[in-house]
């Protein structure tokens, strides 16, 4: 008898300083336990050395203008998906785990958008908050709270802290790595993925 194992199918968005190795070698990562993982690049193939850089840029673009590039990203994709997001893309992530019927679950790193902004979460739909605990920006840009919020709201709804302060840790192309941490945080994620295969 043939065991057929379900695939999940994942949409992950870079962080602002683009579409790195690490963001790919993420990726990559989820991929070799059997998922199909799209990387979607909306910055156009530009990469930053810093995050103020990269978030001139996005100022430069706007906003906005990469959240709806985020969503158009997906148009051509089937309605079950995992959206995950790190840093700057959770919030395409978000909006689209929230707007977007059919959503599997959410996978949010780095990030996390008050969830009254983009609506009701979808009944059923599990999320994954990662961050390290000592993370300034998480931690002092208001994402605790919206983080907090939502895991108050959504049943099932898990936040990991990990230890450390890099924004960034599970980039293996950023002097920011965490090679344990990415670790952990990879195990958790296939966790969530395998979650969506029953």
């Amino acid at each position: 008898m043939t065991t057929v194992v379900r695939v999940t199918e994942v949409v992950l968005f870079h962080h602002a300083r683009g579409r790195t190795d690490g963001v790919v070698a993420f990726a990559d990562r989820l991929r070799r336990s059997g998922h199909t993982v799209h990387t979607p690049d909306l910055f156009d193939g530009a990469t930053f050395a810093s995050i103020e850089e990269g978030m001139a840029y996005v100022e430069g673009v706007g906003f906005d203008s990469l959240i709806d590039a985020g969503v158009q990203a997906v148009q051509t994709l089937p309605a079950g998906l995992v959206y995950a997001g790190f840093s700057l893309g959770v919030a395409p992530a978000q909006k689209l785990t929230q707007t977007r019927p059919g959503a599997l679950g959410a996978l949010l790193c780095y990030s996390c958008v008050p969830p009254s902004y983009f609506g009701p979460w979808p009944d059923g739909v599990p999320v994954q908050i990662h961050a390290a605990e000592g993370d300034p920006i998480f931690h002092g840009e208001g994402d605790i709270d919206a983080a907090l919020e939502l895991v108050d709201r959504v049943p099932g709804a898990e936040l990991f802290l990990y230890p450390g302060d890099q924004h960034y840790f599970a980039d293996s192309s950023l002097d920011s790595f965490d090679a344990d941490a990415t670790e952990l945080l990879v195990q958790r994620a296939l966790d969530l993925l395998a979650s969506t295969e029953t």
